[in-house]
């Protein structure tokens, strides 16, 4: 390989295993640094970043905590999509309760109708089949209530 391949292939391989830091981290690192207890590159050092990210991600921080405490930006709860989100809740609650009442219903209609059919069933036969009984209770031939 040459200088350029070989350089090439390193900054690849760089950012490929570029580590990713979560915004609590972020914020960890952030506040360590405004504490003031040692000094940025000291922290930076620690933490394995560069300064310029650390000064990046406070100066981040800081405008965010700016815009949200001057009232620039909108409440979640508030925004067009969770009002959104929140209808589209609804009709779906509604949606699976009237789907719940149907099965529902469906299943008493065909217990009702099994029930029917076996008593006509046994007694144009003389077979003995459970059934269903005025509780909703399984009568087995062998029960003491036939």
């Amino acid at each position: 390989m040459s200088m350029s391949n070989t350089t090439k292939r390193v900054k690849e391989i760089r950012r490929k295993t570029r580590r990713k830091f979560s915004s609590e981290e972020k914020i960890r690192i952030v506040l360590d640094g405004l504490r003031g207890a040692s000094s940025i590159a000291e922290l930076c050092r620690r933490e394995g970043i560069n300064s310029n990210l650390y000064y990046r991600w406070s100066k981040d921080f800081l405008e965010a905590g700016k815009k949200r405490l001057s009232g620039d930006t909108a409440r979640e709860a508030n925004s067009d999509e969770v009002v959104d989100l929140r209808k589209e809740n609804t009709s779906l609650k509604q949606a699976v309760a009237e789907l719940y009442l149907r099965n529902d219903w469906l299943k008493k209609s065909l217990v009702l109708m099994a029930c029917i059919t076996t008593a006509g069933h046994r007694a144009s036969t003389g077979t003995r089949f459970p059934i269903l009984c005025e509780n909703w209770l399984w009568m087995w031939p062998w029960s003491s209530r036939n």
